[in-house]
Parts: C-alpha cells; sequence; structure tokens
C-alpha cells in the first residue's frame, strides 16, 4: 500500500469513525432519556398502570428535548476538543509537558535523535518536524502528532533517548514518520475529539453530583435527591461512553500500529532496530507507560503502549508486545532486553560516524550517480514516496555532510535561518543586489543582516542540489519564530524576490516550499476538503501544471511539445492542451494548484507521475525540475524524496 492509497484508506476510516460517534451518540441519548424518565417520572402514569408499552409510556416532548440537549453537548464537546488541537501537533506535545529541543541543542543524546529526525526527513523529502523532549518520562515511548506533515511534530521521552541505540531510535522515528505519512495522525485527532465529546456527559454528571451534594449540605433541598440520581446516572453512562469510546480507539488503532511497524523496517531495511526497541521496552522496569496525566487521551498516537490499568487488555490501542516483535523477528527467543545498547562505548563511536560520515566514504554505494541513474531515480520518486531506499536514506546524509558547516550551524536557529533564506535571494546582479541589502539594512532585523553579510559568500558559492535540503533543515528553526518576526521575515523576502520586477521559477519554488510549511504554523488556514472525484474536472488546470514543467525542461518548441505529450499519455485524459508561453502567469499556477489540492488523494499520484514523465523525456534531469516536482508535491501534500542531480 503505498502513500497515496493510504490517504485515501484514511478518508475510509473518518466515514467509518463518524458512522461509530452517530451511533455513540444515540445510545447516549437513549440512555440519558432513560435515566430521565426514570429519575423525574416523564412518563405517562396512567398508561404505566394500564400495562402499556415503553413507547407508549414516553413523554415526547421531553423526550425531544433530553435528544437534542445531549446532542448539542456531545458534538459541542468534539468540535471544541478538535479546534483547540487545530494549532497542530505541538499542542499535543506541550499537554503532554513537552519541550522543544532547540536544533543547536549541546546536549549529545538530544543531538544525536535531531541528526536521526533529519536524515529521515531530507530522505523522505519533506521537512525535519520540530521535536519535543518528554523529559519527566522514564519509559519507552514516543509519538507524532498533527493534521498534515506541515504540520507535525513529533515526540519523545527522556527514557527512550537514555535507552535506545540509534538503530533502535532510528526504528522508533521511522514508526513515527509512518504516521506522519499514513494520515494517521489527522484521525488520531479526529478520535480525541470524539472521546472528548463522549466524555462531557460524564463530567456534567460529575458537577451535578457535586452540586447536589453541595446544596443538599447547606440545606434541606427536597429535590437534591433528584439530582443526586440524575448526577450518578449521567456519570455511569458518561463511564460507559467512554469505555465503549476506548474500544472503537482500540479497533481503530491497533491495525494501523502493525501497518506503521511494517514501515518503519521498509524504511531503514533493518528490523533489529524497531524489533530491539519493543524489545527494551518489555525489559525496562518503566516499559513504555507514560505518567503525564493528559496520556490516556493521546495513547492511540504512542509508539508503544502508554498508559495501564483496569480493563487495559481490552481497551488496549497497541498489540501486545510480543506479537509485534514476532511480526518483525519471527526467530525471536522470546527474552527481552535487560542491557541499554546506548551505554556501550562502541555504539556511540559508531553514532559519531554515522553523523559525520562524509562523501567519499559512501563513494562506493554512489559511484553510480550520473545522468542515468538521476533518470532512474526521478522514475522511481512517486513509488518512494513515503517509502524512500537505503540508498534514498544514504544520500540524505551524505547531501547533510557535504553542506559547509557554517551553514549546518546557520540554519539551526532562527537568526542563521533567516539570514540563509535571504542569502540565497541575493541577486547576481551588483546593483539590484545593493538593493536588496538597502532594504534589508532598512527593515530587517539588524543581527540577521550581519549574519546574512556574512553568509553570502558560503552561499553565493553553493551547488544548487544542496537548496532544498538546506531548506529542509532550516524550516523547523523557522518555526520557532515569533508571529511579528515571520511576518516580517515573510514581507522582506517577498520584497527581495519582486525587485527585479519578475519572479523566476526558482524563486517561485522556494517561496512556494517556505510559506507551505510555515504559513500555517503562524496563521490559522482552512483544512483542504476533497471537492473532485475526477481529474477531468480540473482538466484546464492540470494541463497549466504540465505546460509549466514542459516549459521548464525545454528550450526548443518542439521538444517542450514531446515533454507535454509524454506527460498527458500517462492521465489518458482528453481536454489536454499546451498553454502558449506568454499565457502561463505564476497567479494562474498559483490558483490552479489551490484546486488541485482538492482531488481525492489517489488522483493525486497521477499527477506527478505526468510531470515525472515530461522530467523525464528528453533523459535530462534539472535542478529547476527538480525542484518544481517538490513545489508541486508540497502543495500537495505530498512529500518527495531527493533526486539524485
Amino acid at each position: 500500500m503505498n502513500f497515496f492509497e493510504s490517504q485515501d484508506r484514511v478518508r475510509k476510516n473518518t466515514v467509518q469513525l463518524v458512522f461509530l460517534f452517530v451511533l455513540a451518540v444515540l445510545t447516549l441519548i437513549i440512555m440519558t432519556n432513560l435515566l430521565v424518565m426514570m429519575v423525574f417520572g416523564y412518563h405517562n402514569s396512567q398508561q404505566m398502570q394500564d400495562g402499556g408499552t415503553l413507547l407508549q409510556q414516553m413523554d415526547w416532548q421531553i423526550f425531544t428535548a433530553v435528544s437534542i440537549g445531549v446532542g448539542v453537548v456531545v458534538l459541542a464537546g468534539s468540535l471544541y476538543k478538535i479546534m483547540a488541537l487545530s494549532a497542530g501537533g505541538k499542542t499535543v506535545a506541550e499537554a503532554l509537558g513537552g519541550k522543544l529541543i532547540p536544533q543547536n541543542t549541546n546536549d549529545l543524546k538530544q543531538r544525536k535523535l535531531l541528526n536521526v529526525v533529519q536524515e529521515m526527513a531530507i530522505a523522505s523529502g519533506t521537512p525535519a518536524p520540530p521535536v519535543y523532549l518528554l523529559a519527566d518520562e522514564p519509559g519507552i515511548n514516543a509519538f507524532a502528532a498533527g493534521f498534515t506533515p506541515r504540520d507535525a511534530v513529533i515526540g519523545v521521552t527522556r527514557g527512550a533517548i537514555d535507552h535506545l541505540s540509534r538503530d533502535q531510535l532510528q526504528g522508533v522515528i521511522a514508526h513515527g514518520f509512518s504516521h506522519i505519512f499514513n494520515g494517521d495522525m489527522r484521525l488520531n485527532i479526529r478520535l480525541m475529539g470524539v472521546l472528548n465529546g463522549i466524555l462531557i456527559i460524564g463530567i456534567i454528571g460529575y458537577y451535578i453530583l457535586r452540586s447536589a451534594a453541595w446544596s443538599g449540605h447547606r440545606r434541606n433541598n427536597k429535590g437534591g435527591g433528584g439530582l443526586l440520581a440524575l448526577g450518578i446516572g449521567l456519570m455511569v453512562i458518561g463511564f460507559a461512553g467512554t469505555f465503549f469510546g476506548g474500544l472503537i480507539k482500540a479497533a481503530v488503532s491497533r491495525q494501523r500500529e502493525y501497518l506503521a511497524d511494517a514501515s518503519a523496517v521498509q524504511f531503514t531495511r533493518n528490523p533489529d532496530g524497531i524489533a530491539g526497541a519493543l524489545k527494551r521496552i518489555g525489559g525496562l522496569e518503566s516499559g513504555s507507560i507514560v505518567q503525564n496525566p493528559g496520556a490516556p487521551e493521546i495513547s492511540h498516537a504512542f509508539f508503544a503502549q502508554g498508559i495501564s490499568g483496569f480493563m487495559q487488555s481490552l481497551s488496549a490501542t497497541h498489540p501486545p508486545l510480543k506479537k509485534r516483535i514476532r511480526r518483525i523477528d519471527p526467530r525471536w527467543d522470546g527474552k527481552f532486553s535487560a542491557a541499554d545498547k546506548s551505554d556501550l562505548p562502541a555504539d556511540d563511536e559508531q553514532s559519531d560516524r554515522k553523523e559525520t560520515i562524509t562523501r567519499e566514504e559512501l563513494a562506493g554505494k554512489m559511484a553510480a550517480v550520473a545522468g542515468g541513474v538521476a533518470l532512474a531515480d526521478v522514475n522511481r520518486a512517486i513509488e518512494q514516496i513515503a517509502q524512500p531506499t537505503q540508498e534514498t536514506i544514504d544520500h540524505a546524509r551524505s547531501l547533510i555532510a557535504e553542506l559547509p558547516l557554517i551553514l549546518k550551524q546557520a540554519a539551526q536557529e532562527p537568526y542563521g535561518a533567516r539570514a540563509l533564506v535571504y542569502a540565497l535571494e541575493l541577486d547576481k546582479d551588483e546593483q539590484l543586489r545593493a538593493r536588496q541589502l538597502q532594504h534589508l539594512q532598512d527593515h530587517a532585523d539588524p543581527d540577521v543582516l550581519v549574519l546574512t553579510h556574512k553568509l553570502t559568500t558560503a552561499m553565493d558559492g553553493l551547488d544548487v542540489k544542496y537548496r532544498l535540503p538546506l531548506l529542509d533543515i532550516l524550516i523547523p528553526a523557522l518555526k520557532q519564530l515569533s508571529i511579528a518576526q515571520y511576518e516580517l521575515f515573510r514581507e522582506n523576502l517577498i520584497v527581495l524576490i519582486e525587485m527585479d520586477a519578475r519572479v523566476d521559477l526558482l524563486e517561485w519554488c522556494l517561496q512556494k516550499i517556505l510559506f507551505n510549511h510555515l504559513d500555517g504554523q503562524f496563521f490559522k488556514l482552512a483544512h483542504t476538503k476533497v471537492r473532485y472525484s475526477r481529474p477531468g474536472q480540473l482538466s484546464k488546470e492540470i494541463g497549466l501544471i504540465l505546460s509549466v514543467m514542459a516549459y521548464a525542461g525545454q528550450q526548443k518548441q518542439g521538444d517542450t511539445e514531446k515533454a507535454f505529450q509524454a506527460a498527458t499519455a500517462v492521465l489518458d485524459l482528453s481536454g489536454l492542451e499546451l498553454a502558449a508561453k506568454d499565457e502561463v502567469s505564476l497567479a494562474g499556477l498559483d490558483l490552479a494548484l489551490k484546486k488541485l489540492t482538492g482531488l481525492r488523494p489517489l488522483i493525486k499520484p497521477r499527477i506527478l507521475q505526468a510531470c515525472v514523465a515530461s522530467i523525464a523525456n528528453d533523459r535530462i534531469v534539472l535542478p529547476l525540475e527538480v525542484e518544481l516536482l517538490r513545489a508541486f508535491a508540497d502543495v500537495l501534500v505530498s512529500p518527495m524524496p531527493p533526486v539524485v542531480q
């Protein structure tokens, strides 16, 4: 099952979740009405004496009022929770007591964790998500949270970085990336909302019980007995709703954990990594338990079972450790690991070697990289979405190693990250560059301007193939800006790009990639809904982006037409025409991409495959084509593995 099939399946699971939610609400309505009828006698007593049925005894006006009240309360509780989580994964991480790990941390264990996350992100073709540390949690656990890869975060417990080796940590992080790419995070957020709505009934019962007990204690209240009974009854109903909600959560979550385990093995090509982490959990006294009071609410998003207690075997959100391990390692002897691999000196040395690996050390694996391999790589790009190969991970690691140290260090903190982007957009023309620098002197943060001057020489000599990896590294640092800092940075970048009265495609790609990942962090953006089920509904928009891709890779009109025809052959869609070059505008391209985000997930890979066919038509892969493909994929919310150039 590929990335897009997983996304489509999440849509179907969401429909199933809505059905179960409606069923749960109907059950709560019936139970609450029966409770009200029994406590306050809202029934026809004459018919009861005459032996009438329960339906005949109901006071339907009261039934309707109670039903509407329960429905409104549950729905409001669910919507409130979902809105509270709309800021993305950081809300979940902070609720669990997580603290953001700074990109320039000096803690060696934290640096090892960030390096693992960074390598996997670049190999996947997506910016590295911010990483939060649950410093007060001795158990081994982790989670991925957010609505989309754009606002995703990774959370890791202190126990995980203390007790796991680099390979084991890599397996845990790969498991988290699988949840990001498979769309599990959005489903998890919706589950949290649903369960919160169901829980509201019990909370109301608690406050009614507390209020009735207090008023009955202060004075002789004849209605106090009824309120006490109502409060107790609502608490029982709330408990029952929460219990069955837990069963729903477990049913949705367990199979997805098996899928994430399999994806992690496929991702790292190292079953011993994730299997070793699971074995270490079994051998650790604190296991995978997360002690924070908010853990039960997010338990279904953890790497391993995060809570314990009565009836957990029925509503456990994760399969048993032994079953998960045997699926990964059928030859396992049944013994859990009692030793911390990370305590071995050899492991630390190996970790250091992996973090400082150079291109020369990878020469044996990468010697075949040339134009033909690059062409094969771009042809496999769609297949590798969310499923990068070991070669892709090695390539990502080598790109990080080859980046000048001064640029890598600058990319790890907000001042340097802004300076790098500014330096990247400085024009080669001296007069225009002087105007750009003057604007920054007048409007940018003075410290950022100093760093921009300092980094300009290194950025001028940077090979174009490092642009995308550098962006993926610096975006997490930019997410740490205040909203005022980001608004100023955004405005300055737009001015730098537009100062020469034209925007070329490379500038458009940089702007699109950055704003696509950052705007959602700082501004309230509506989540895209599926509006189009057939590509023919957007044939004009599809034709425009394929025209842009064809023009980007070809110089002659005849070659452009051949590239466009190669792209349209993949789609087998009538009515697609190559747009005239003077009719192509970046504003029109923006509008077309905005509409294409509303396509069903299973249609999107066909469009990206058509772009790949256009690139591969002349058997030459240009950097501009690669960046355009990445920008298109980013807008379509699809990670795009790096293409060897």
